[in-house]
């Protein structure tokens, strides 16, 4: 049998796709096409294989036995496997790419198309930036152009709204609704918020498998396949804190930041900013991708070296005055998609939760028998005991992301940076996090620095908010003219 014009059949598909090195996804016995004109949802648990599946449709698998029988031109994919590629390529050449080398990188690129989707997305300012330089979001956004300008048929999109701010969610939205009109897209997603209006082919992976699909369904039967991505969770406890390792005045500070900045050349990305933390009083921070909040976050804990240019105290220490990287880190717990990027590490998920107890990235240490203990409780209570022993690089990415939110748990230390830690996590395993961010939140054992772009993730207990909208530069001005049609 073979696809008809504008399709992509796979028939008793077995095969498996590599990522980082050595690690497979197998594939077995998958049937599936993709027509023209369809526009598909692939929902489902975390491992249950919906990226992989949206990879082996483009083409990334290698093929063991059965068929696949393509028509669509130039097919693309967007995902963090391709983020983390890039980045990789980038550590381990001499020269850094820029933006525009990346997305010129393609003959078959509309360019019209392109800047349309450059002005939209608000990316002009970043076109001659470095290309490791960029945000979280940013990254996202430079892929999105990249795929979505490249003439093709068929474009997969692997979580396409993690790390964009609200604003540019929408947008992405209103883009992908007219080039929906003559390319065929195939979404991977975890929150069912995120569906656009215009998908009408839902589909529930599990095992590898297609377990249920649904063309064109009624509200009901929506409704139905839904109800197979909530779990019921029984009551969450945190487990004990070891000994605490910091012990200070109720009323000092834990962090204390006076007219901070950060520049790069003449470009500044934030001024003038004053910044108390007190214990037990929990913040969330705010703002659009590019204000600095990353970028704030790693001042504080000394990862960018703009923490010696700006008047900064951590833990009673002033930045500059003797303090090691250990006088501060050692009281720091911390969760962020650069951190999940740069945890390449093939140690076991259990040592992945234990290396939380020391800072690292990997387990270099002996732990002793009451951080042995902690440390599979802290596993227990994300249901992933059965995979203490499987290596972290070859876990799904929902599962590495619960096993760093843990990790930077794990000590119950003085401050709990959480940066967007929801990302890539199923409907079940977010609302676990947000019910154990709160419970972190209640036991007053740390202090909970928490960000996200998603109002429906707000956090009992998290009171106070910083906007870093408010701390922009006077001369910056901000592009909100956008293109009403890119077709």
């Amino acid at each position: 049998m073979v696809a008809s014009v504008s399709s992509i059949l796979l028939q008793q598909f077995s095969g498996y796709l590599s990522t980082g090195g050595s690690n497979r996804y197998y594939i077995k016995d998958l049937t599936w096409q993709v027509k023209q004109g369809e526009h598909w949802v692939l929902l489902g648990g975390n491992g249950a294989g919906k990226s992989a599946l949206g990879a082996t449709l483009i083409g990334e698998a290698k093929q063991q036995s059965g068929q696949r029988h393509s028509a669509f031109n130039n097919p693309q994919l967007v995902s963090s496997d391709l983020q983390k590629q890039l980045l990789s390529a980038n550590r381990k050449s001499d020269k850094q790419q820029k933006v525009t080398d990346i997305l010129f990188s393609e003959p078959e690129i509309n360019n019209d198309l392109c800047q349309q989707l450059i002005t939209s997305l608000n990316f002009d300012a970043l076109l001659n930036r470095n290309f490791t330089d960029l945000s979280t979001g940013e990254t996202r956004k430079l892929l999105l152009i990249k795929a979505l300008s490249a003439n093709s048929d068929l474009v997969v999109l692997d979580e396409p709204f993690d790390g964009l701010d609200a604003e540019s969610a929408r947008q992405l939205n209103r883009l992908l609704k007219q080039l929906s009109t003559h390319t065929c897209f195939v979404f991977v997603l975890n929150r069912v918020d995120e569906i656009p209006a215009f998908v009408d082919h839902f589909a529930y992976v599990s095992k590898g498998l297609l377990q249920h699909s649904l063309a064109k369904p009624c509200a009901a039967k929506r409704a139905d396949l839904f109800k197979l991505l909530h779990l019921e969770h029984t009551p969450i406890t945190i487990p004990d804190s070891p000994e605490p390792t910091f012990i200070s005045n109720a009323n000092a500070p834990l962090v204390k930041l006076t007219d901070a900045h950060v520049r790069y050349g003449e470009q500044t990305i934030f001024e003038n900013l004053n910044w108390t933390i007190k214990q037990h009083q929990h913040w969330q921070l705010t703002g659009k991708n590019g204000s600095g909040k990353t970028c704030l976050l790693n001042l504080i804990t000394g990862d960018n070296p703009q923490c010696y240019n700006n008047e900064i105290e951590v833990f009673g220490f002033k930045r500059g005055t003797g303090e090691s990287i250990w006088d501060i880190k050692q009281h720091i717990g911390y969760i962020s998609n650069t951190l999940h990027l740069q945890y390449r590490v093939s140690i076991s998920a259990l040592n992945t939760v234990i290396s939380g107890f020391f800072d690292s990235i990997g387990l270099y240490q002996q732990a002793n028998e009451l951080q042995m203990r902690l440390a599979k409780q802290w596993l227990a209570l994300i249901g992933l005991s059965d995979k203490a022993n499987c290596a972290f690089t070859q876990l799904s990415y929902g599962d590495q992301r619960l096993l760093l939110i843990v990790r930077a748990m794990v000590k119950h230390p003085a401050l709990v940076i959480l940066d967007e830690p929801c990302l890539g996590l199923d409907e079940a395993n977010r609302q676990r996090v947000l019910l154990l961010i709160e419970k972190v939140c209640a036991a007053k054992t740390s202090t909970v620095i928490y960000v996200n772009h998603h109002a429906a993730d707000a956090i009992k207990g998290v009171e106070h908010t910083l906007k870093m909208e408010d701390f922009k530069p006077t001369y910056y001005e901000q592009h909100t003219a956008h293109s009403e049609s890119i077709i």
